[in-house]
């Protein structure tokens, strides 16, 4: 009975330290450090800013939203001043808000253009390492000039291809498995094509499959209302009622994407490319592809989830030749701790994982940073503009100039919004309005959201 005993006691002291002894990642001797002041208290408000905080009260208090948990940070960048805040300090799942790190990240660490790969040539030979470059052959980016330069080389040169220095799961951490088959949730490689999709669509009598060669169809089904690939491969069943359908249009992910990519680009070049497992050497010249802010502003815009997993490894490849996302998130968080919160968990990319946990404060001391150190007319650009471009095209669009950039993001019991906010006088603010746990749709909660993004710009 005591050995029972001394085991259970074991374990617990195991848990313990467990719990206590939580990874502290290394602080660089340029760490860069943000200059929004710790917040203590549950709920607080500028009441010289706020004089009908009742009003924004009842809105959180009687909205849809009540029966969930709402966070809001808001800041006034010039006056460098917190003007209101609830739960701030309080972690919630971000959804696609996670891209606000990754645009940082990016902006922080590459250049002005993609880098498509690494390579270094001799006399008879030609080898590449993929850069995670998600624009080759993109359905909506203008092509580069990265194939036709792959295609310079096939005459008299043996071509080699390398993914040494990759280190990637097909899918990110907490993703769900059964979105396999939904065009936001296409695998991560190391050298993507096509942004990893099959683009299969109808117009009047013509039906199109792009690329070619990568799914075959099964059999028709009665019950489907789109095609529907099957898990484990690239075999695909089509709906019956596809042949009456005038206009259709779908994107299915594809499986294997890293091996499928690989013969599509040896199709392509019609040469055969010989996989070599080596290490990228000194001395190796970039290709580059496209510039990067028309990359980013899709990413924000329209929340491509493909571009924010590939660009967030474009980071980890310009800082150290390394295809990795945890390697990506440690090295930016590492140099950046003082900016991104320490406790704050972050797995991937484009917010797709659920196990990402990030608190309105960390959001708004990311927007405040970037604020401060990239040109306004650039960074209002890349994010989604309230009544103009990307997710927030149909909202608020009451001005003739547009006074909101900020992103979105959602999934079922979650909707966040979070940005840059002009008010009616003139002021610039920098916020984070986040919504988990409600049992609302998210459409409501959009709603209610814009409720208070509108008493925020009108009361300031």
């Amino acid at each position: 009975m005591k050995s029972y005993l001394i085991i259970f006691w074991l374990f617990g002291l195991l848990g313990l330290f467990a719990c206590s002894g939580s990874k502290k990642l290394p602080v660089p001797a340029n760490v860069v450090q943000d200059n929004i002041p710790d917040q203590k208290s549950e709920v607080q408000i500028n009441k010289e800013v706020f004089p009908e905080e009742d009003a924004f009260k009842e809105i959180l208090d009687t909205s849809s939203l009540n029966t969930g948990f709402t966070g809001i940070f808001i800041y006034d960048i010039a006056g460098d001043s917190v003007l209101y805040k609830k739960h701030s300090n309080h972690y919630f799942v971000p959804a696609s808000n996670t891209k606000i790190l990754t645009l940082f990240a990016c902006l922080k660490t590459l250049g002005d253009s993609i880098q498509a790969f690494k390579y270094i040539e001799t006399d008879s030979t030609f080898t590449f390492w993929g850069a995670a470059d998600p624009t080759f052959l993109h359905p909506f980016f203008p092509e580069s000039s990265v194939l036709s330069f792959l295609k310079s080389k096939t005459s008299n040169k043996k071509i080699y291809y390398s993914d040494y220095h990759s280190s990637i799961n097909h899918f990110g951490k907490g993703w769900m498995w059964d979105d396999y088959n939904d065009h936001y949730q296409a695998e991560i490689s190391h050298f993507p094509m096509y942004a990893n999709v099959v683009t299969i669509s109808r117009d009047t009598s013509t039906l199109t499959i792009s690329p070619k060669n990568v799914i075959t169809q099964s059999k028709e089904k009665n019950n489907l209302k789109k095609i529907k690939r099957k898990h484990d491969g690239n075999e695909v069943v089509f709906p019956l009622v596809l042949d009456s359908i005038k206009a259709y249009y779908q994107q299915i992910p594809y499986k294997n994407a890293n091996d499928v990519n690989l013969r599509l680009l040896e199709d392509i070049l019609n040469k055969k490319i010989f996989k070599k497992d080596i290490p990228l050497p000194e001395g190796t010249k970039i290709k580059y592809s496209l510039p990067v802010d028309t990359v980013y502003r899709r990413m924000m815009q329209v929340s491509d989830n493909l571009l924010a997993e590939h660009l967030l490894l474009q980071c980890g490849f310009s800082v150290a030749d390394t295809i990795s996302t945890s390697y990506t998130i440690d090295t930016i968080r590492s140099k950046y701790i003082g900016v991104i919160d320490s406790s704050a968990v972050w797995v991937d990319g484009s917010g797709l994982s659920r196990y990402n946990l990030f608190t309105p404060e960390t959001l708004v001391s990311v927007l405040n940073n970037l604020y401060k150190n990239i040109p306004e007319d650039r960074l209002f650009s890349l994010m989604a503009i309230g009544g103009g471009y990307g997710s927030l095209k149909k909202m608020y669009h009451e001005e003739s100039e547009p006074y909101i950039f900020a992103k979105p993001g959602s999934m079922a019991g979650v909707y966040i919004l979070s940005g840059y906010l002009i008010t009616k006088s003139g002021n610039k603010l920098a916020f984070s309005i986040m919504n988990n746990n409600f049992t609302c749709s998210v459409n409501s909660a959009r709603k209610v959201v814009s409720q208070l993004i509108e008493t925020i710009r009108n009361q300031y």
